[in-house]
């Protein structure tokens, strides 16, 4: 008899849809895994917040970045550092454009039910983009509701689970367990559930992770 084949190695990328970095480290994953298209693997979403205490309706981004970064110089050079790497991996941010922080659990909710539907990555691709490219309120269920069906899941469906709170203990319930894991800082990315890669690393250096598990 044939023998059964052996299931995909799981990729967990613990990220957050509002931290920029995660932008970076999610499309070199992507590009690490391309490298290697002779490994079986799939792709995990696995839910971080760099917030989880904003409120659902969000705050004024450029007061919150503020209270954050208090020298706004400093800022400016994160901000334009991250633009000139995200030119080199096809990523556009516009920070400009961006009105709010939301806080991020509905957009996370959104992300599992899309793996469930088999668009993840469509959805993910498209959030970050909705917010670091539009400038668009990722928080805002009509927003969600654009992104889903763009991705080819049921509008309606997704508005209703929204409005009921569908998964949002869920959701918390796993950044608790990353942060419990030890998780600071992201994105956090672990091949097999052996290897972790901490950051927004070139594809190469996650390729040599990913080897590793796979020898």
């Amino acid at each position: 008899m044939p023998q059964p084949m052996p299931p995909p190695m799981i990729v967990d990328v613990i990220a957050d849809v509002v931290c920029p970095w995660c932008y970076l480290g999610w499309r070199r994953v992507k590009a690490a895994l391309a490298l290697r298209p002779d490994l079986d693997t799939a792709i995990v979403w696995r839910a971080y917040q760099l917030d989880p205490t904003l409120p659902e309706e969000g705050v004024d981004r450029k007061a919150y970045m503020a209270a954050k970064f208090k020298d706004p110089d400093r800022l400016k050079a994160v901000h334009e550092a991250l633009v000139a790497g995200g030119a080199e991996d096809g990523i556009v941010f516009d920070f400009a454009s961006i009105q709010k922080s939301p806080n991020t659990n509905a957009a996370h909710r959104l992300i599992r039910w899309a793996l469930s539907a088999g668009v993840q990555d469509a959805v993910v691709e498209a959030l970050f983009a909705a917010y670091f490219t539009e400038g668009r309120d990722i928080g805002d269920p009509m927003v969600l509701a654009d992104i889903a069906q763009a991705a080819g899941m049921e509008r309606l469906i997704v508005l209703q689970l929204l409005s009921e709170g569908a998964d949002q203990e869920t959701v918390s319930r796993e950044y608790a367990l990353a942060v419990r894991g030890g998780v600071t800082g992201v994105p956090y990315v672990i091949f097999g559930g052996k290897v972790a890669v901490i950051g927004a690393e070139a594809p190469e250096t996650i390729a040599a992770a990913l080897e590793q598990v796979a020898l």
